[in-house]
């Protein structure tokens, strides 16, 4: 046999053992996967939705410029400049959004108990607004002592069954949680029709105080905050009376600003003292534009001109059912050491209110920015949850109203997220209890609303709306860093980043 054929035959053998042994040792026959590209993780984290859903609420980032931006469409954070300390953005938990919350199962209605509130895996929603008794999206009419003497008062099935139960699932989940307490009525034999005459008035609609029930009803609000505390509920806050210029709710009672002043002077505010609470009263509770009482304008400080009374209200409550959010910073300027909070707004029928095309960019400039520019220390929306029939609701309560979200009646199930859990979602996800509210300087534009904020864990956050019908390069610049981002028409984006 030829020499040279033997060797060459042999180096091609060796050669080809030696490609077979320098392959990988696991199980994919020798083939050798291309390495994953690691993931890259911006300096900036921002969250975008369009009111198209096109992007909903999708988490992006970027990174820093290399060098400083000299566009002109730079918005400049000034830290110096200081507003408002923030306390938080929420939602109504309602005995009606209880109820349906309760109807999921257990793993579908923790899975968005955490995409609504936690810190880590949600939005970090962390404020709760939540009825003294019954509001007109509970399951019944009732009160917490429907029987005469405050020696009867009990927390009631609605609390024990649904709200609390909840409210501690929410807990479970951030313990940090803000909780208002605001009454939509006091029990019917406090009652009378007027204060002139003083005759009694057994309805769970419209109807006074009677002032010889000051005390008592102060026993009540002391009582309340008591049964809650020993079942796990600490509450942050409570309003002496929800929408105390609307007599025609389903559970109801009018109190005006001379009536609220006296009682919580004379009864609720030594009450809470003495029984060693340090709950927040805020006044009010009701529209911007008084529901065009001439008697009640500028309501909360009226209340104030009496010291007495004003030591013991942290500040002043609003809803958006009338006026305009201009009211916000008039009150602001005449009472600059009074906090200001904004606790509820609603989406219905009457407002295209499941139209987000529409809503998110409407409720994102009124609702959400609109009170924090004017000095609102917190935003709480209604009902956290809804089903697709608009309730559980009843007779002479709202009929029209969506939730934040509404849930399929059906199957329980399939939630529809609705403009109001997106302006909460955008603020609580960037901007967290603690934070003030800073200045800036730089590109502003019709149709773009923001605001700025520094946290309390060194981070910056910055909310902005861009209600036009073109996408908007803007950079951020802190001082220090800076960079840009493409905003989507007619889109809401969340930034946050590290100092």
């Amino acid at each position: 046999m030829n020499i040279k054929y033997i060797l060459l035959s042999a180096l091609f053998f060796c050669t080809t053992m030696l490609s077979a042994c320098s392959g990988s040792d696991d199980d994919t026959g020798g083939k050798v996967e291309p390495e994953k590209p690691t993931p890259t993780v911006g300096d900036v984290k921002i969250y975008v939705t369009t009111n198209t859903r096109s992007l909903d609420f999708a988490e992006k980032s970027v990174t820093f410029n290399s060098k400083p931006s000299m566009s002109p469409s730079t918005i400049t954070l000034d830290p110096t400049t200081r507003y408002q300390t923030m306390d938080g953005f929420g939602a109504a938990v309602t005995g009606s959004s209880c109820f349906n919350l309760l109807r999921m199962t257990k793993d579908d209605r923790t899975k968005f108990l955490k995409e609504t509130f936690s810190e880590t895996e949600g939005m970090g929603q962390s404020y709760i607004r939540i009825a003294i008794g019954c509001s007109d999206f509970s399951l019944s009419e009732y009160t917490c002592c429907d029987t005469p003497g405050i020696e009867n008062f009990a927390l009631q099935s609605e609390e024990i069954d649904y709200v609390i139960p909840v409210l501690k699932e929410i807990l479970a989940i951030n313990p940090n949680i803000k909780i208002l307490g605001s009454p939509w009525t006091c029990p019917r034999w406090m009652k009378v029709n007027n204060l002139t005459e003083l005759k009694p008035f057994n309805s769970w609609t419209s109807g006074q105080l009677n002032p010889s029930y000051y005390q008592d009803y102060a026993t009540y609000f002391v009582k309340w905050i008591q049964a809650m505390q020993a079942a796990g509920i600490n509450i942050d806050a409570i309003t002496p009376q929800n929408e105390p210029l609307n007599r025609g709710n389903s559970a109801s009672l009018f109190m005006g600003w001379s009536e609220q002043q006296a009682f919580v002077r004379d009864a609720l505010g030594p009450k809470l003292k003495s029984a060693g609470l340090s709950t927040k009263i805020y006044a009010f509770d009701h529209n911007y534009n008084y529901d065009n009482m001439p008697d009640q304008n500028d309501y909360p400080i009226n209340i104030y001109a009496d010291p007495t009374a004003s030591q013991y209200f942290t500040g002043a409550a609003y809803h958006n059912y009338g006026g305009n959010r201009q009211e916000l910073l008039d009150i602001y300027s005449q009472a600059p050491t009074k906090e200001l909070i904004f606790t509820e707004t609603s989406i219905g029928t009457w407002n295209d209110g499941r139209n987000l095309e529409k809503r998110l960019m409407e409720d994102m400039e009124d609702v959400a920015l609109g009170t924090i520019n004017n000095w609102c220390k917190a935003v709480i929306v209604w009902n956290l949850m809804l089903d697709t029939e608009r309730g559980p609701n009843r007779d002479g309560g709202c009929q029209t109203c969506y939730g934040a979200v509404d849930i399929d009646r059906s199957n329980y199930k399939t939630i529809t997220r609705n403009s109001h859990y997106y302006i909460i979602g955008h603020l609580s996800s960037v901007v967290k209890p603690g934070a003030v509210r800073i200045g800036t300087k730089g590109y502003t534009a019709n149709g773009v609303t923001y605001s700025a904020f520094e946290n309390t864990d060194k981070t910056y956050a910055f909310v902005l709306l861009n209600n036009t019908s073109e996408d908007k390069k803007i950079t951020l610049n802190d001082g220090i860093q800076n960079f840009t981002y493409d905003v989507p028409s007619k889109s809401v984006v969340s930034y946050r980043w590290n100092k």
